[in-house]
């Protein structure tokens, strides 16, 4: 399977794309390439080899989830630039 220049206009119709000629040409070359890399891969025997959902062997690298205790409002607003009451104070971004 090869792809030809009419085969690349009319995509980049539908996905609304302009090339110019030396473009055109480039894409054909491009996606005529990735094709023949897809049927080389096509070709390789993949009969009992499981499908990965990570390249990692690892399964939760993650410290536990553990429920801890929750900070004072005044240690929370201790270093805040501009505070209202129990409030951090910060500009107003909308009109």
């Amino acid at each position: 399977m090869s792809v030809t220049r009419d085969d690349v206009a009319y995509i980049a119709g539908l996905a609304r794309l302009r090339f110019s000629d030396d473009e055109m040409a480039t894409m054909t070359t491009e996606l005529n390439s990735i094709l023949h890399y897809v049927e080389k891969l096509n070709e390789i025997d993949t009969e009992g080899v499981e499908p990965l959902s990570s390249i990692h062997d690892q399964a939760n690298v993650l410290r536990d989830d553990t429920e801890g205790g929750s900070i004072s409002t005044e240690l929370a607003l201790q270093n805040a630039p501009d505070r209202q009451d129990r409030f951090f104070k910060v500009p107003k971004v909308l009109g």
